[in-house]
């Protein structure tokens, strides 16, 4: 008890660390102090104190120990006249973090800086040195836990420090920061010990000790400046900003009383250099506390407008503000000016820039911001100013009215909602009480004009308390049936995107939204103020980093980046990551076009890759790095990379299992470009199923190469109709195999001999069966007649198979080959009778539109039609529709090979990519 009386009782006076400086033009008087109680022997040499402490056994008493610290006034002894505070462009404030100062040799460089900036005044701004601030917070936490080692701890912050002084200072200049050092450390381990026996640490006594962090780099900084023959002060910031807390743990400048102790201050310590303490302040009451969350910007700020300065220059790790989280988007761009309000609402929704607050006392007087890096001083960095009427009127660039993108995770979307709700005067007040009495953050709201529901999104780990209390508030409502429902969507994510030139430019909303429905992302709620500075949009949290890639890319132009995966690296596949490999830096370079090819798979082997399979050497990494194929492990692989913002899987089989995922695929979000015929010519049912879901996303499926390889087919097909043409009819040369062969079975030619020279260069399958049956050029007359509006199916197709009856059932296709030769003399008589006609067979596939029907067979043709010119494995197809009955649309050209067949591959994922956003 006598302990706690005697401290109750005691309210010191006493010089505080800055009494010991060097450097400085005033004499102080040291107020002693009386020794009361043994037991307060440490305890009356805390600087700026008074201290209250309750016995925790007192029956009335508090349990743990109140701490009140106050700042005194200090009698000075002035030996010079009073010096008048300068004000005005001719100061310039710099504001180093704890990186900038974390090491010896960096507290150096920042010396440098400060020596060789040719400002006629400046003013420096420091943090603790890196790490600092967090190992005072831990000393107060294990303080309070009773945990004996904030001891050990404290001698490490001692430790610390005392090795950066001996490498940067000698001499006086550091016999007297030691002395200082020491001192403060005493005063620290009595104030702990104060906590230890407390259990407890009030906010004014933490903030107290953690504030000692600036104050030992403010004297180092300052000392290592005067050891280079510069004239320099340093300040305790507590005797000059005065602060107001806030209820929301936020304080509030008094302008007006910092002004009045800056110029007290400066009359005392008139110099060109000031070294000043970031982060730390005093309250009316002379209390010490802290600037809060980026406390030394705001810091920096508060005196740029105190002194007036020309600008504040905030230096860090990083060479600007960029447009998007460098982290997230890889091509983000440093954004070389921002205005106020841009930088406002960047920081406000996650950006690394500056805290809002940090920007309110510069804007006052128009003072510029500078963020710079500080380990690359040759880049300008990034200038936060007013922007003006003719900002870039002379440049001939065209700027993007977004200046950048930030995203807030981890955040539910509440929502209200109930008819009950409209008219009713009061509803979102009641809402929003209950959130304030929760102690929740709000971050956005949106609500509709139908006054129908209110929904607003909260940090996660606030939801559950701010969704009890509205149940709890709004009980009556809801078990009346007033309000619906306060539903919890929990996992979003918050995308902010921020241009002061969007309030000007028509379509910024239209160009977001549509680049979101492109990268499959949908959009849960919308917020928009009528400043039209900030367009927010709540989103599902594992979309985030797609979403923000895709918007980024939109607006900046950059590049459209895809991710691929290739099934089936045969002939047709193998070819295709050849000529995406000979022509990938000239879609880079000249296109922003970035095609990469996140994994390939066959049946039985695949290779996956996290950022793009080397393809100079694909074939020798899937056989040497390879591993066991399994398709959904595969899709899950190149889909799953979400910084990158589409999806695209490319199928150069003819497998009928691989064509019944593109249901699923498209659903996930994963476009698919292909040449398998087996989807669009399956079961009706699944292929209506399939086009349906196309049609209403803006997922794609690009098949062109299904019908005519690289000719333009479908797209011709689809063009004619989408321009209110009818179509009579199709009528084609589908097969580049069996054009090859009736275009070569001229002359004495057996047709055993044209077959085996087809299959020889490579135009048939492996088993010449599969192209004389007909089935390919029956599917591609279901896909064109199911294009055209026609609803068939395969069967319904009748089919005339080139192969002879009694070779279908060949056990292998060496042995047809062989059995072939032995229908040459029927051949032979076929072409006879067409040629002693004047005419040339051609096997040929029908979409008969007018009767709703189609059909394959073998025709004949006059030699003059344009059927009987063709040569070499050309296709031709002819259209004919109301605009072109009497002299149809022809198309023709090569129509088999796997050159032609992986170019018209390539030029589906060509157009996908423009699709995507990619310039045309």
């Amino acid at each position: 008890m006598a302990f706690s009386a005697a401290v109750s009782n005691y309210s010191p006076r006493i010089l505080p660390a800055t009494a010991f400086a060097s450097g400085t033009t005033a004499k102080r008087q040291i107020c002693t102090l009386p020794s009361q109680c043994c037991s307060l022997s440490l305890l009356q040499r805390l600087p700026l104190w008074r201290m209250t402490l309750a016995s925790q056994r007192g029956k009335r008493m508090s349990s743990s120990i109140r701490v009140e610290a106050s700042v005194t006034d200090i009698s000075v002894v002035k030996s010079t006249e009073e010096v008048n505070l300068p004000r005005g462009d001719m100061w310039s404030v710099h504001k180093f973090g704890g990186t900038c100062v974390g090491t010896s040799q960096r507290i150096k460089n920042v010396a440098d800086i400060i020596i060789n900036d040719d400002s006629e005044r400046k003013l420096v701004v420091v943090s603790a040195m890196s790490k600092v601030t967090d190992m005072m917070y831990d000393l107060i936490f294990k303080a309070q836990s009773r945990d004996d080692s904030y001891v050990s701890a404290l001698d490490a912050v001692l430790e610390k420090h005392r090795l950066t002084a001996h490498d940067l200072l000698d001499g006086d200049e550091l016999a007297s920061f030691l002395s200082r050092l020491h001192h403060d450390v005493n005063n620290l381990k009595a104030m702990l010990r104060a906590i230890y026996i407390a259990g407890h640490a009030t906010e004014s006594f933490t903030d107290f000790v953690v504030g000692h962090g600036e104050l030992w780099s403010a004297q180092m900084l300052s000392s290592v400046i005067r050891k280079n023959g510069i004239d320099a002060s340093w300040m305790d910031t507590r005797e000059v900003l005065i602060v107001n807390p806030t209820s929301s743990n936020q304080v509030d400048p008094d302008f007006l009383e910092s002004e009045r102790r800056l110029e007290k201050w400066f009359s005392q310590n008139p110099s060109k250099t000031i070294v000043a303490t970031g982060f730390i302040a005093s309250t009316p009451q002379n209390i010490p506390t802290t600037l809060k969350r980026d406390g030394s910007d705001f810091s920096a700020a508060i005196m740029g407008a105190l002194f007036r300065a020309r600008q504040v220059t905030i230096w860090t790790d990083v060479n600007g503000v960029y447009s998007a989280d460098p982290r997230k988007v890889s091509d983000a761009v440093i954004l070389r000016t921002l205005s106020y309000q841009e930088a406002w609402e960047m920081s406000y929704f996650g950006a690394n820039v500056l805290h809002p607050r940090t920007i309110s006392p510069v804007m006052r007087y128009s003072i510029p911001i500078v963020i710079r890096n500080i380990f690359n001083l040759s880049d300008p960095g990034t200038t936060i100013c007013h922007r003006t009427m003719t900002e870039d009127e002379d440049d001939n660039t065209v700027e993007s009215p977004v200046k950048g993108f930030a995203t807030i995770d981890n955040l539910a979307l509440i929502n209200v909602e109930g008819t009950g709700m409209a008219g009713v005067p009061g509803t979102a007040s009641t809402i929003f009480g209950a959130v304030k009495d929760v102690g929740a953050n709000v971050i956005m709201i949106s609500q509709a004009s139908s006054e129908h529901s209110v929904c607003f999104a909260v940090p996660e780990k606030e939801v559950k308390a701010v969704a009890e209390a509205l149940q709890s508030r709004f009980r009556q409502a809801l078990d009346a049936g007033r309000l619906s429902q306060v539903a919890i969507i929990p996992n979003c994510s918050i995308l902010a995107t921020v241009g002061q030139k969007m309030a000007s430019t028509p379509g910024v909303s239209a160009t977001l939204f549509n680049a979101l429905a492109k990268a499959n992302v949908n959009i849960q709620a919308i917020a928009q103020g009528c400043s039209e500075y900030n367009i927010t949009v709540v989103i599902k949290r594992e979309d985030c980093i797609r979403a923000l890639t895709a918007v980024h890319s939109r607006f900046y132009h950059s590049r459209t980046t895809i991710a691929m995966g290739i099934i089936g690296p045969g002939l047709i596949g193998g070819t295709l990551l050849d000529q995406l490999r000979d022509q990938a830096a000239v879609l880079k370079e000249e296109f922003n076009i970035d095609l990469r090819v996140m994994g390939i798979t066959g049946s039985r082997t695949m290779l996956l890759s996290d950022v793009g399979v080397d393809l100079s050497q694909w074939r020798e990494l899937l056989k040497g790095k390879g591993e066991v194929a399994s398709l959904e492990k595969f899709t899950q692989h190149v889909h799953g990379n979400h910084f990158i913002p589409n999806t695209v899987l490319v199928d150069c089989t003819a497998d009928s299992n691989v064509a019944s995922c593109y249901h699923d695929w498209l659903r996930k979000g994963i476009h698919v470009i292909t040449p398998n015929k087996k989807a669009n010519s399956g079961p009706l049912d699944q292929y209506l199923k399939l086009r349906a879901l196309q049609r209403k996303s803006y997922t794609h499926y690009f098949y062109e190469a299904t019908v005519g390889a690289g000719l333009p087919i479908v797209s011709t097909l689809r063009g004619l109709l989408e321009t209110g043409d009818k179509i009579l009819r199709i009528e084609g040369i589908f097969s580049g195999t069996l054009s090859y062969i009736f275009n070569s079975f001229i002359g004495t030619r057996s047709f055993s001999e044209v077959v085996a020279e087809a299959k020889e260069a490579g135009y048939t399958e492996p088993d010449p069966r599969d192209d004389l049956s007909g089935m390919d050029v029956a599917r591609k007359v279901i896909i064109l007649a199911r294009e055209s509006g026609l609803k068939l199916e395969l069967s319904d197709v009748p089919v005339q198979s080139l192969v002879p009856e009694p070779l279908r059932a060949s056990a292998c296709a060496e042995e047809f080959m062989k059995q072939l030769q032995l229908f040459d003399q029927d051949w032979a008589k076929e072409r006879k009778e067409a040629e002693e006609a004047g005419e040339v067979l051609r096997y040929v596939g029908v979409v008969d539109a007018v009767n709703r029907k189609g059909n394959v067979q073998l025709r004949r043709y006059k030699k003059e039609h344009p059927f009987a010119q063709l040569s070499g494995s050309d296709n031709i197809i002819a259209f004919t529709t109301k605009r072109y009955e009497k002299q149809p649309l022809i198309v023709r050209g090569p129509g088999a090979g796997a050159q032609v067949t992986a170019g018209g591959i390539f030029s589906d994922i060509l157009r996908l990519a423009s699709y995507l956003g990619a310039p045309s």
